[in-house]
C-alpha cells in the first residue's frame, strides 16, 4: 500500500512546507497544520501558491522523492527530482529500441491495443446502463469501431499508421463520449475533446485527472531506471515525457475516463466544482481539486486481475508493474511488451 498512498498533495494557498529532523510540517499563517512522516512519503504535489523550504526540496532530491508543481488549475509546471539514476545499460536499450522503426512498432502497436481494448470496455459498460435504446445503439456502434480498428491494427507496419487508427478511435470514443453522462448532462456535454485550456467542465475534469496520472507514469518510469522522454508512440519532442505519455493510453480509460463519468453519474463533481476564467477556459475550483484527488486516490486502491501476473493488483500499482514489463521486453526478457486490459 506505500506506493498507493504515499502521496502528499498540498493545495491550500498560501501554506509553507519545512522540514523538521524527519518530519514535514505543513503550516498555514505559521500554525502547524499536518506533520507527516518523511519516510512515508514518495512524491509531493503543490498546488497553486504553496511555498516548500530550499531543505525539504533538498532532501527530497537526496532521496529521489519526486516534488511535482502544479498551477492553481491543475496543470502542470515542473518537476523537482535528483540525480539521474538507474541502469545505464537499460536506457542504452530503451534508445536502440526507440531508434528501430520495426520494434518501435511493435512496442506501439501494443500500447494502442491495450488503450483501445479498455476505452471498447468502459463503451460497452456504459451501454448496458443506458436507459435510452437509441444510446445504447450508439454506444455499442462506437465499441464495434473500437473492435474493427483493434482488428485492423494487426497488420500496421509503422508507428504513424498506428497513430492513425488511435486517431480514428478517439475521434469515435469522444464523439459519443457525453452519452455516457447520466446527471446534469446541460453542464457536462462535450463538444469533442479540447485541452490547454479546456472550454467546458468535462475537459477540465478529464485534464485535471490526466494530469495525475501522468505524473504517476513518470514516477514509475524514473523508478524503474526508463527515460520518461523517449517514447514510442508519442513524437519526441523537447521536455515532452513520451515514454510517460505511452504507458498512461492503457490507463487512460480506467484511471480517467471511467472515474470522471463515475464522479459525474453519482452527483460527487457538480457545475458548482468549476469556474470560468477569462478567454472562456474553464477549470476546477479549490473545491472540486479536493474531491477529485481524494476520489482518485480512492480509484487507486481498488483491485483488478493483472493479464500477466494472474492475480489481482491494486490500480496505483498498475503504472509500476507496466513500467516492469516494459524494462523486461526492453531488455529482452520478453518476446513482446504486454498492455494491462480492463475486462
Amino acid at each position: 500500500m506505500k506506493q498507493l498512498l504515499n502521496t502528499l498533495y498540498v493545495m491550500t494557498q498560501g501554506a509553507y512546507l519545512t522540514l523538521d529532523h524527519e518530519t514535514v510540517k505543513v503550516e498555514v499563517e505559521g500554525k502547524t497544520q499536518l506533520q507527516v512522516p518523511l519516510h512515508h512519503l514518495g512524491a509531493i504535489f503543490t498546488v497553486g501558491n504553496v511555498m516548500m523550504s530550499p531543505f525539504l526540496i533538498e532532501r527530497s532530491a537526496e532521496d529521489g522523492r519526486a516534488v511535482v508543481l502544479l498551477d492553481r488549475n491543475g496543470r502542470f509546471i515542473a518537476r523537482i527530482i535528483g540525480k539521474t539514476t538507474g541502469n545505464v545499460l537499460l536506457r542504452q536499450a530503451q534508445y536502440e529500441a526507440v531508434m528501430d522503426e520495426c520494434r518501435s512498432a511493435r512496442i506501439a502497436k501494443n500500447i494502442v491495443a491495450g488503450k483501445l481494448q479498455n476505452a471498447r470496455q468502459i463503451l460497452l459498460r456504459s451501454a448496458r446502463e443506458a436507459e435510452d435504446r437509441e444510446v445504447e445503439e450508439r454506444l455499442r456502434q462506437a465499441a464495434a469501431v473500437h473492435a474493427d480498428t483493434v482488428n485492423a491494427l494487426q497488420k500496421s507496419n509503422n508507428v504513424d499508421e498506428t497513430r492513425g487508427f488511435e486517431g480514428e478511435s478517439a475521434n469515435a470514443y469522444f464523439d459519443v463520449f457525453d452519452l455516457m453522462v447520466r446527471e446534469d448532462r446541460a453542464t457536462f456535454k462535450m463538444s469533442g475533446r479540447n485541452r490547454r485550456p479546456p472550454r467546458d467542465p468535462i475537459n477540465a475534469l478529464l485534464s485535471f485527472l490526466y494530469t495525475l496520472l501522468l505524473n504517476d507514469c513518470v514516477s514509475a518510469l524514473e523508478g524503474v531506471g526508463l527515460d520518461p522522454q523517449m517514447g514510442f508512440l508519442h513524437a519526441l519532442r523537447p521536455g515532452r515525457p513520451s515514454l510517460a505519455l505511452d504507458l498512461m493510453e492503457e490507463l487512460r480509460p480506467v484511471l480517467g475516463d471511467r472515474l470522471a463519468l463515475t464522479l459525474i453519474n453519482l452527483r460527487q463533481v457538480t457545475k458548482n466544482d468549476f469556474e470560468e476564467r477569462t478567454g472562456g477556459a474553464v477549470y476546477l475550483n479549490e473545491t472540486g481539486r479536493k474531491t477529485v484527488i481524494a476520489a482518485y486516490q480512492k480509484r487507486k486502491q481498488d483491485e483488478h486481475a493483472h493479464p500477466v501476473l494472474s492475480e489481482k493488483v491494486p490500480f496505483g500499482l498498475m503504472p509500476h508493474i507496466q513500467s516492469r514489463l516494459l524494462a523486461r521486453h526492453l531488455r529482452g526478457d520478453t518476446d513482446a511488451y504486454t498492455p494491462v486490459l480492463y475486462l
